[in-house]
């Protein structure tokens, strides 16, 4: 079965999209299905739940090309480890992460991460928000990347 394709998939689609368009005020794809709008749209787009260290819960198509894994692999890897382990960025990654937390989402976001195979990339102009349901709970923090280069 494909990602897109999955029930759960699916529901946490739609709490990505409520909440991308409740705290920017866009809609993060077009397309009468969602899912699989989502999954083709050309920007990078990423989710980890709340867990004490959050593991990946979603990556379009794009996300995972761009980290050079599938999605078994990325669905099981903590999101800290989608960047560089020096204390200087995962510094950075976690101060950004909070203001996000805070505020409800950061808009202009960059920062390197890294492929599975080891190649470095800078993501740019990237949304990062918190991923809400109606009541306001809070079911993790997602990416919208919007550019990226490979370094």
């Amino acid at each position: 079965m494909r990602p897109y394709d999955m029930p759960e998939v699916q529901a946490y689609n739609q709490l990505m999209a409520f909440s991308f368009h409740k705290f920017t005020g866009q809609p993060i794809a077009n397309g009468a299905e969602l899912a699989l709008a989502m999954w083709h749209a050309p920007q990078a787009i990423v989710s980890h739940g709340t867990q004490a260290d959050p593991i990946f819960r979603y990556a379009n198509a794009r996300a995972l090309a761009l980290w050079e894994m599938d999605w078994a692999a990325f669905t099981r890897l903590p999101s800290r480890l989608s960047a560089e382990t020096t204390p200087d960025i995962q510094s950075d990654r976690n101060a950004l992460l909070q203001a996000a937390l805070a505020k409800g989402w950061v808009d202009t976001y960059s920062g390197v991460r890294v492929s599975s195979t080891g190649k470095r990339f800078e993501i740019r102009d990237t949304v990062l928000w918190n991923v809400v349901d109606e009541a306001g709970v809070r079911h993790g923090q997602a990416a919208f990347i919007r550019d990226w280069r490979h370094l």
